[in-house]
Parts: structure tokens; sequence; C-alpha cells
């Protein structure tokens, strides 16, 4: 049976992209049971049978390589972190908030930086060299200086991105440049409720020229640490999860075990203070959920 790719999802029927072709498709009854193991996601790979040229059934989801809960998707490459640099200011703390979600969910990130033209420049390359030091690509760009544009542009294709940040960054005017014509929803996060605004609206990928797709999403609607323990939280600094082979203990938290290398690599400067700072600040906020949220 042929394969394609799940590229809308509303109601029960999917949208599966083979080539030029988009069939409409049910799932078979074996998605439907109760406590079953799998359900089909915008951006799986699936099996489906054709029942004619325009519909057919979903039989089988192949394996995914990412998975998102809100917005719910799968198979996304990279999320697309646009971050101002003036009207909002630059905030490293919610970068960084972004960051541990996407690390967790197993989606590299490209941090944008947006409104470039309307800040100190040494500003600019200080952040640049601060992530790209942990292993992120950073992009400063400018819609009025039409800068960074074309790069970011070469960096989508073919590949699946998801675009987020919080609301006035310019993802908006960002997306217009970059896909004149193409209306995307891009979901807007409170920094205050960490929260994004309710919507019911769907997912779907919308194919960009070239290759690759961009996701249409509301967002990511939660930044709280819920679903994450403790051990977790510490894997999903990149830069702590480089040096962790060198601490004493397996499972170091990285707050006050003896022979730690992340520590060490901290006192020595090797480390962003602030991030740890914030590191600190992430745990603090998961304990108090976990303690909040007991299950006796």
């Amino acid at each position: 049976m042929p394969e394609g790719r799940i590229v809308k999802a509303v109601s029960g029927f999917y949208y599966v992209a083979d080539g030029e072709n988009v069939y409409f498709c049910r799932a078979r009854g074996l998605f439907k049971k109760k406590g079953a193991k799998i359900t089909p996601l915008v951006g799986d790979w699936v099996v489906y049978d054709p029942t004619n040229g325009e519909e057919g059934y979903v039989m089988e989801v192949r394996e995914r390589t990412s998975e998102l809960v809100r917005p719910p998707i799968s198979n996304v490459d990279q999320a697309v972190l646009v971050f101002s640099m003036y009207k909002p200011m630059f905030s490293s703390l919610l970068l960084d908030k972004f960051l541990v979600h996407t690390e967790r969910a197993g989606i590299d990130s490209v941090i944008v930086l947006s409104k470039a033209d309307q800040a100190d420049e040494e500003e600019v390359a200080q952040i640049v060299k601060q992530y790209e030091a942990i292993g992120y690509t950073v992009i400063p760009t400018s819609t009025v200086q039409d800068r960074g544009i074309s790069e970011v542009r070469e960096l989508l294709r073919d590949r699946i991105s998801v675009f987020a940040g919080q609301s006035g960054v310019g993802k908006s005017s960002l997306i217009n440049r970059l896909f004149p014509g193409v209306s995307l929803q891009t979901g807007d996060v409170s920094e205050k409720l960490g929260r994004g605004k309710h919507t019911t609206r769907h997912v779907e990928l919308i194919p960009l020229e070239g290759g690759g797709y961009v996701a249409d999403t509301p967002g990511f609607s939660s930044l709280e640490f819920g679903d994450m323990t403790e051990l977790d939280l510490a894997e999903s600094f990149r830069d702590f999860a480089a040096l962790s082979d060198g601490c004493k203990f397996r499972g170091c938290l990285h707050m006050s075990e003896p022979s730690c290398a992340v520590r060490d690599a901290l006192e020595a400067g090797e480390l962003s203070a602030e991030r740890y700072a914030h590191y600190k600040q992430f745990h603090e906020e998961l304990k108090e959920f976990l303690r909040r949220n007991k299950p006796w």
C-alpha cells in the first residue's frame, strides 16, 4: 500500500499528501478503540489504502522522530523561535524556557532575533555569540533592512518548521516577508501567563516553494514544566548535557551534588551564569508544580 504524510486533520478526517495528490482519509477502527496506543497526527508518515482517486483509509502510522502535545503535531524538524530586540525587549529567561521545551520534545531550534535594526549591534552580537556557543543557529533579522530573510528562508527548505514566540515580536511581518501571500496563525504566548490564547483551529502543514512545510499552529499553549522530571529539566539544557558525563553521579541535577562538572564549569567561567540562574529558577518552578500536584 502507498505511503503519504498527513498535512491536515479536522474532526477525525485526515488529509494525506502523496506527491501532488491529497487523499481525504478516515482512520481504520484500530485507531479509535479505547486504549489505542497511537492517534494519527499532522506530520505523521502513514500507510494508507486509497478507495478511489480522492479518498481512502489510514492503515498504519510510521515511527515518529518527534512529537508535540500542544500543538498536536509530529515529525517537526525545527522550531523557529522569534524573539524581538525591541518592544518587546529581548528576554533570555523566556528564550531559555522555550528552549527547554523544544529540547524536551527532541526538536532543534533556530533563534531568530527580529527588529535587529532597532537594537545596539554589540548587544545583538553578544546574544548571537552566547547561543551559538551552546550549539544553536541564531539569525538577526530586520524586515525594514531585509536582513537575514534569505538565511531564514534557506533554513526552512525541505524541513517541517513551526514558528513560536511571544506577542508583538514581529512573527507576522517576518512570515509575510518570507512567504508573500501565505497567512499563518502563529499563536502568541503570554509572558505573564505562560500559556497561549485559546483556539479551536486545526493544525495544518503549508507547503513551501522549493520543498518543506511550515506548520500553521496555535503555537505552544503551555510553557509549564508539568510533564517533566527534575532530570528531564537538567537534560533539556544542551550546554549542561554536554558536560554531565563528567559529573561524579549519574542523574546529577547540578544543584548541590559533589564533583559536578556543570558547577565546576560555572565556577571556572566556562558556563553562562545567567543560564544557570534560569535553570535554578525553572527547577524551583518544577518542584513547586510537583508539590501542588502530588497524586496523594
